[in-house]
């Protein structure tokens, strides 16, 4: 939540009190502690249930101030004002808020919808390109999990994203929110089938905590999209080929396919096992059943029981 904001706001607040709250970028800033500190600032600064927060910046800003409006006085109004790509697709859209821990990501937090979302693609020409590749990753997770033909007309418009233009810009985060606002509004809490919208993050997160986050979490989406849907092709609930769709689509839009080479593999297992989709150690997935539709078990559920040794195989063929 830059400073260079604040005269902005405050004149869209008009009279209103406003106060601009910072804290240093980056996933290892999105704590308890930093979660804590915030919210004695609006308790020094006397806030009360007549309040608004409001949530600018990227992925990690949105995640915070959505876990600081939901517990502040036992919640305030929340207003989402995305900066970067990702944030405008996927974290700013649905009420998911929350910290990290070191024992996982994003296991302490809440849901607490936003009353509005305001995303400005201008915001995005000053977004470094390798910040506007992360955002794709969650573009094309929309695409893989819902819609192949939205993911085959981002693939062929990749250039055109890349280079900022307004208007496929426009395009792309409105059919993603429309995307990701329709799985929401059938399972708001995650009971059911908005469990699609983790493909490929069981393996980002345990990628991104291994590795102290100094991987972009768009860049371990990917990763992760890649190691799930061979998961999914061995455990033969995906259909041949669809992983390599998939690979097809990251390359395209200059995403990685796999992690360091040093990677700790046993330590991102350790981590898949307290991943919030465990059940009893037992590791659930989202996977792939074709391009634009997810697997489900035989049960009708939307994530899917892994045994620990088509996960290591499965892990084993990033570095292959």
């Amino acid at each position: 939540m830059a400073p260079l904001y604040a005269e902005p706001l405050r004149s869209a607040l008009g009279p209103a009190r406003a106060d601009v709250f910072t804290f240093p970028a980056g996933e290892w800033n999105k704590t308890r502690e930093t979660w804590a500190e915030l919210t004695d600032q609006l308790l020094r600064h006397e806030y009360d249930r007549q309040s608004a927060i409001i949530g600018l910046g990227g992925g990690v800003a949105g995640d915070l101030a959505g876990f600081v409006a939901a517990t502040f006085l036992r919640g305030v109004p929340l207003v989402q004002v995305p900066t970067s790509l990702l944030a405008m697709v996927d974290s700013a859209i649905g009420g998911k808020a929350g910290v990290d821990t070191a024992f996982g990501k994003n296991l302490v937090g809440a849901f607490h919808q936003p009353r509005v979302v305001i995303a400005d693609v201008a915001t995005l020409r000053t977004l470094p390109p390798v910040q506007l590749a992360a955002g794709l990753a969650e573009v094309i997770k929309h695409g893989a999990i819902a819609d192949a033909a939205y993911l085959d007309h981002v693939v062929a418009a990749v250039e055109r994203i890349h280079a900022r233009e307004a208007s496929i810009l426009i395009e792309t985060v409105r059919r993603s929110v429309e995307i990701k606002a329709s799985i929401v509004g059938e399972d708001e809490r995650e009971q059911d089938r908005r469990a699609i919208l983790n493909f490929g993050h069981t393996v980002a997160h345990a990628l991104e905590i291994v590795l102290g986050y100094e991987m972009l979490h768009g860049e371990a989406v990917a990763v992760g999209m890649v190691a799930e849907a061979a998961i999914g092709e061995a455990l033969g609930v995906t259909e041949p080929g669809v992983g390599d769709s998939v690979r097809h689509a990251l390359e395209r839009c200059r995403l990685p396919l796999e992690p360091p080479a040093d990677v700790d593999r046993q330590a991102m297992l350790d981590h898949m096992k307290r991943d919030k989709k465990a059940r009893a150690g037992t590791v659930r997935f989202a996977l792939l059943h074709t391009v634009g539709s997810v697997a489900r078990d035989q049960d009708g559920r939307y994530t899917i029981a892994v045994p620990g040794q088509a996960i290591e195989e499965g892990l084993g063929k990033l570095w292959s």
